[in-house]
């Protein structure tokens, strides 16, 4: 098993406000779909409050980008989730309630079992995605990145 976990941002940007009628089936399933992620297996963490519920957007970027920061145990569990279970209706639909991505949207990074990623490494990992491509410091579901193998411990410490 890696000493790693799998990191993940995305954020997109309403195609109308979160209050907004259009935005309704979106909005009121937040809290459904917050709960399977939570309950699913693999899952790690994900970051609350402003800039990270969709209903209490960021006061210092733009009000109508959602985004979503969150730790799993593997792509393998990501994908599940976010591919097999309620959250996959959101994934197929997205243009009902975001205006389509013109760049990348998703940053995906491996992470030290234990450490919590920040949202301003989490904007800079999709910064670096977007300028640079994918590699093993930002990569997507299309180009996904193993984990990491686990450093050895230095000859000493072996016992």
């Amino acid at each position: 098993m890696s000493g790693f976990h799998l990191a993940q941002f995305n954020i997109a940007r309403l195609a109308a406000p979160i209050d907004a009628p259009q935005s309704a089936e979106f909005r009121e399933a937040l809290d459904r779909i917050n709960a399977i992620a939570e309950a699913a297996p693999g899952f790690v963490w994900r970051a609350v409050g402003a800039g990270f519920d969709s209903e209490t957007p960021a006061q210092d970027i733009d009000p109508m980008i959602l985004a979503n920061l969150s730790v799993w145990e593997s792509a393998e569990t990501l994908a599940a989730f976010a591919y097999r279970t309620g959250h996959s209706h959101f994934v197929k639909h997205r243009e009902h309630w975001f205006e389509p991505a013109a760049a990348p949207y998703q940053a995906l990074w491996w992470t030290p079992v234990g450490t919590i990623p920040d949202r301003a490494e989490a904007f800079a990992r999709l910064d670096h995605m977007r300028a640079n491509g994918p590699s093993p410091h930002a990569f997507d579901f299309a180009t996904r990145v193993p984990a990491p193998d686990m450093e050895p411990a230095p000859m000493e410490a072996r016992t």
